[in-house]
């Protein structure tokens, strides 16, 4: 079982306040929309989240089987897809996955073959990444976070390059790998985004009247 709680977060950058005032608590099977307009703060309310960034305020606790995991420790049990996060675009979509399942093994012991037959990328298995086109790379950015063996899954505008073939693709392997983790998907209010959500949260909400 896993947990993740949230109490009276925010997060300010100089003057600032992104967000402000943020409870929540979050538990195995959770899948959570944070819907705001772009520069609102889902990307940074996720950072937080990963420990990338610390709050300004309030604490993030990190629970495994009633176990606490120290803030330094949290990148074992999460993974993040977004459109921005870069990959080894030198290597082939074989080197990728493989050097990838090294860190973070995939779910149902997927073997590499395997992999890229469910991502719908079998005929360019040993062709460099660099060459795939925007939406193949998301198909890849995808697949390492939602099949990584790890209970916590965050993604930013999943789909995101994909075209409606690529939407109806990651919903299924949503429903399929991601049902039993905590997964928080920040989305501009997508509706396909977020088919697998049961609650939203909107980051306008936690947003304040930044005063000199």
């Amino acid at each position: 079982m896993t947990r993740i709680k949230l109490n009276s977060v925010g997060k300010q950058f100089d003057e600032k306040w992104i967000f402000k005032g943020i409870d929540l608590e979050l538990n195995s099977n959770d899948h959570i929309a944070v819907i705001g307009y772009n520069g609102s703060g889902k990307s940074t309310f996720l950072q937080l989240l990963s420990a990338y960034v610390t709050p300004t305020e309030g604490t993030i606790e990190f629970w495994i089987n009633e176990k606490k995991i120290e803030t330094q420790d949290w990148y074992n049990h999460i993974t993040c897809g977004a459109p921005y996060i870069d990959l080894p675009e030198d290597l082939t979509l074989r080197e990728n996955v493989s050097f990838f399942s090294s860190f973070k093994k995939p779910l149902e012991n997927l073997s590499i073959e395997e992999f890229v037959e469910i991502a719908q990328l079998s005929p360019f298995l040993d062709k460099q990444v660099k060459h795939f086109s925007s939406g193949m790379k998301q198909r890849l950015k995808l697949m390492l976070a939602i099949t990584a063996d790890v209970p916590v899954l965050f993604l930013d505008e999943p789909t995101s390059n994909l075209d409606s073939k690529g939407v109806e693709w990651y919903k299924t392997i949503m429903e399929h790998f991601a049902k039993n983790k905590i997964a928080i998907i920040c989305s501009n209010n997508q509706k396909d985004e977020t088919d697998s959500c049961t609650r939203q949260i909107n980051i306008n909400d936690f947003h304040i009247i930044n005063q000199l």
